[in-house]
């Protein structure tokens, strides 16, 4: 990836399709010049990927594109979220600071140090954070002014054991677990993700991880923007931590693409 390449792409669904997938976890990239500012050895590095990256989650995300009735379009992060993490606040809302885990993490999923203390996070929300979330919200934009709706779901998974980082991770950790919000996430929209992910085992809501991703020119503001967060417990698709995808992954992009198709022909109101 070169300094021109866009850290991340767009790829178009349907022209009408009011259904955007979000992958913001599943890349390991991390360019060398941001790796320079990393104080892991190259295989600290690596085992850190292994338990931070949501791996094989693109791959779920166009299992789902390609199988939907009408195609979604997707969002996807090209590069690891340790470069940047473009669903934390870049400012003092975010909670995951009190564990180094803002924007741009400092700490790594068992505590230890990832960045030197002082390093200045300026940089890095500037070069990678700031345009990812105007491009986010340009996409957002685009579907609303072409489909008057838009649905963004996410696209997670998180390990099956808790890691030392997760702030509320004492509660139950289901097959599947529902992020919502109370003002983008409508009852409909859940009980249609309930019904898609009802063959895995277990359908929890919010717990271990909770909320949804709204750009904020929209969130809490525009009604017309659904969202919720799909959570894949690991163990059903992967081998932990950092394995290869196992059959799971096409039967969860399949029960993805349920949903897709649910939302796209209008959920009640």
């Amino acid at each position: 990836m070169t300094d021109t390449t866009p850290s991340f792409r767009l790829l178009p669904g349907a022209p009408d399709s009011p259904v955007l997938l979000h992958v913001p976890h599943s890349s390991r990239e991390v360019p060398a010049e941001v790796r320079e500012g990393i104080v892991l050895g190259d295989e600290a590095l690596a085992r850190e990927l292994d338990h931070i990256t949501d791996a094989h989650t693109a791959e779920i995300a166009g299992v789902a594109a390609a199988s939907a009735g009408v195609a979604p379009w997707r969002f996807v992060n090209r590069l690891s979220r340790l470069v940047v993490d473009p669903e934390r606040f870049p400012d003092e809302r975010e909670e995951m600071l009190s564990v180094g885990m803002g924007a741009v993490y400092t700490r790594t999923t068992h505590r230890a140090a990832l960045r030197a203390d002082g390093f200045a996070p300026a940089p890095l929300l500037d070069r990678y954070f700031a345009p990812y979330a105007r491009a986010m919200t340009e996409a957002v934009a685009e579907r609303l002014a072409v489909a008057g709706r838009v649905v963004i779901v996410d696209v997670h998974s998180y390990p099956t054991e808790r890691l030392p980082y997760e702030l509320h991770g004492e509660g139950p950790r289901p097959p599947v677990c529902l992020g919502t919000d109370a003002f983008h996430t409508p009852p409909a929209l859940l009980d249609a993700a309930r019904e898609a992910f009802g063959g895995f085992g277990g359908v929890g809501t919010d717990s271990p991880f909770a909320g949804t991703y709204v750009p904020l020119a929209h969130y809490g503001r525009d009604p017309r923007v659904g969202a919720l967060m799909v959570e894949i417990r690991r163990d059903l698709y992967m081998t932990e931590p950092g394995g290869p995808a196992g059959p799971g992954a096409e039967a969860l992009g399949l029960a993805l693409a349920g949903l897709v198709d649910a939302v796209t022909r209008g959920l009640p109101g």
